[in-house]
C-alpha cells in the first residue's frame, strides 16, 4: 500500500474531532473502541467524544463492557442519588472481579467525575447515565436481587433466593459450574427463568425508583443469560460469544427504551466487539457482535462505529487469566498490518474517515489489525494478536494514536485518594 495516499485528519486536541462530529451526524449509536483494554489514551480519547457528544448532540448515556451491577452504581453516582457514595474513588472501589484496571482506574475516575459535575444542574430526566452492558456477573446480580427484593418485594423474593440456592454449591466458580452441568440437560436454567418471569411481571409494584426497578429486572436478564453462557463456555467454538454479544445488545435496546423514542446511545468496548464482524474472519466461524448488530437491527445510518489503534507503547494486561496485572511493552506493529501503515503514513495521531479509505483498491482485501486482550504475551504478539480485517466495512472511523501508555490502575497507588500527577487527563 502507497501509506503516503492515506487520507487522514491530524489528531492534536479536541478541536480535531471537529471533522468526526460532523461525520456522526444524527447516528444514534456511537460506538467507540479500543485495541486492548489497558490503554491510557483509548479512554482520555473516548471521554473526550463522549463529553461532546452528550453537550453538543444530547446523548442520553454511555454503556461499556462492564457489569450491569457495578457500573450502576456509578450511574447512581454520576446523577446524584443518596447513597450512592461521596467520591469517585467510592464506587470505582466496586470493580473487584478481574481485570480491576478495566474500570478501576484513574481515566475512568476522570470521565465519572465529569458527568457527576455535568449532571450537577440537569433535570433528572437529562442526566447522562453510565451502564454495564456485559454478561459476566450472575452471582453479584444474584444477591443485587435478593437484597433489592427483600426490601420491596417479599413475595417475589423467594423465586430469587431459589435461584441462589441452586447456584450456591459451585462457590462462584463459573468454570465449575459450566464443568458439573456439561453432562446435563437444564442446570440452573429454570429457577433463573422463574425468577425473571417473576421479577419482570412485579416490577412496577416495587417502588418509586423507576430506575432501580430497572436495574432489578436488568439483574434477572443477566443471571438468566450468564446461565445460557456459561452452558455454551463448556462447549467451545463460538457460541458463548454469541450469547454473550446478544446479552450486550439486548441490554442496549433495553437501555433505549428506558430513556425514550429519542435516545441516543455511546458505546464504549473494544474493537473486536464494536467493529463489524462481517468485515473480519469471526464470520466464518458464525460470530456476530454489537457492532454488527446495531448496524442490522437500527440501520447503518443510526450506528457510527469507530475504531482505535497505536503502534507501539505500553499496556495494562496479565499474562493469563486472573494474573496479576503488569505493565508491558507493546512492540512495534508488525510490517505491513494496518498499525504499521498508519505509522508510515506520516508523524503523528491521525483521524480517519473510512468514507475516504473505500476508493483505495488495496484495503477492499483483508489486512491485519491488531487487538490486545486483557491476556497478553507480547512476545508472541505476531503469532495471534492480529484480526484480518476490511477496514472500510468494519469502521466508519478510526482514531490512530502512534505511541501510547499504559492504564493508571486506582490501586497502584499508595493512597489511593490522590491521582497520579496529570489527573485528570483530557479536559
Amino acid at each position: 500500500m502507497a501509506e503516503s495516499k492515506l487520507p487522514y485528519y491530524p489528531l492534536e486536541n479536541t478541536q480535531s474531532l471537529d471533522v468526526l462530529m460532523d461525520a456522526i451526524g444524527d447516528a444514534r449509536f456511537v460506538l467507540l473502541g479500543e485495541a486492548s483494554h489497558g490503554t491510557s489514551e483509548y479512554y482520555t480519547w473516548r471521554t473526550a467524544i463522549s463529553r461532546r457528544l452528550i453537550t453538543e448532540k444530547n446523548f442520553d448515556f454511555i454503556a461499556v463492557e462492564g457489569d450491569w451491577p457495578d457500573c450502576y452504581q456509578v450511574n447512581r453516582f454520576v446523577k446524584g442519588y443518596p447513597e450512592a457514595g461521596t467520591t469517585v474513588q467510592d464506587v470505582l472501589k466496586n470493580f473487584t472481579r478481574w481485570p480491576t484496571w478495566m474500570w478501576g482506574n484513574w481515566e475512568v475516575a476522570a470521565l465519572v467525575e465529569w458527568l457527576r459535575e455535568h449532571n450537577q444542574n440537569q433535570p433528572i430526566d437529562k442526566k447522562a447515565g453510565f451502564y454495564g452492558l456485559d454478561v459476566y456477573s450472575l452471582w453479584d446480580s444474584l444477591e443485587q436481587i435478593v437484597q433489592y427484593l427483600e426490601q420491596n418485594d417479599g413475595t417475589t423474593v423467594e423465586a430469587a433466593k431459589k435461584a441462589f440456592r441452586c447456584f450456591e454449591p459451585f462457590g462462584d466458580d463459573p468454570q465449575a459450574y459450566a464443568e458439573a452441568i456439561a453432562f446435563v440437560d437444564k442446570g440452573c436454567e429454570n429457577e433463573v427463568l422463574e425468577m425473571l418471569q417473576k421479577i419482570t411481571a412485579n416490577a412496577p409494584q416495587f417502588s418509586g425508583d423507576r430506575e432501580a426497578n430497572f436495574g432489578a429486572e436488568q439483574n434477572a436478564l443477566v443471571a438468566v443469560n450468564a446461565e445460557k453462557y456459561y452452558r455454551a463456555m463448556i462447549r467451545g467454538g463460538g457460541s458463548s460469544w454469541n450469547v454473550r454479544d446478544r446479552h450486550m445488545m439486548e441490554t442496549l435496546n433495553r437501555l433505549m427504551t428506558l430513556h425514550g423514542p429519542d435516545a441516543k446511545a455511546i458505546i464504549w468496548e473494544h474493537n473486536t466487539h464494536i467493529g463489524d464482524a462481517r468485515a473480519t474472519d469471526m464470520a466464518r466461524s458464525g460470530m456476530v457482535n454489537i457492532g454488527q448488530l446495531v448496524r442490522e437491527e437500527h440501520g447503518r445510518e443510526n450506528a457510527f462505529l469507530v475504531g482505535f489503534g497505536s503502534y507501539w507503547g505500553t499496556v495494562m494486561a496479565g499474562r493469563q487469566w486472573g494474573a496479576p496485572m503488569q505493565k508491558m511493552e507493546v512492540p512495534r506493529a508488525k510490517p505491513k498490518s494496518w498499525e504499521a501503515h498508519l505509522h508510515n503514513a506520516g508523524p503523528g495521531d491521525k483521524l480517519l474517515l473510512t468514507q475516504e479509505l473505500r476508493k483505495l483498491e488495496e484495503l477492499q482485501k483483508p489486512i491485519g489489525h491488531r487487538a490486545i486482550g486483557v491476556v497478553y504475551n507480547p512476545e508472541f504478539e505476531a503469532f495471534g494478536n492480529y484480526v484480518p480485517s476490511r477496514i472500510p466495512e468494519r469502521y466508519d472511523a478510526f482514531l490512530f494514536i502512534d505511541e501510547t501508555e499504559a492504564v493508571h490502575p486506582l490501586h497502584n497507588y499508595r493512597d489511593t485518594r490522590q491521582p497520579p500527577e496529570l489527573y485528570p487527563w483530557g479536559t
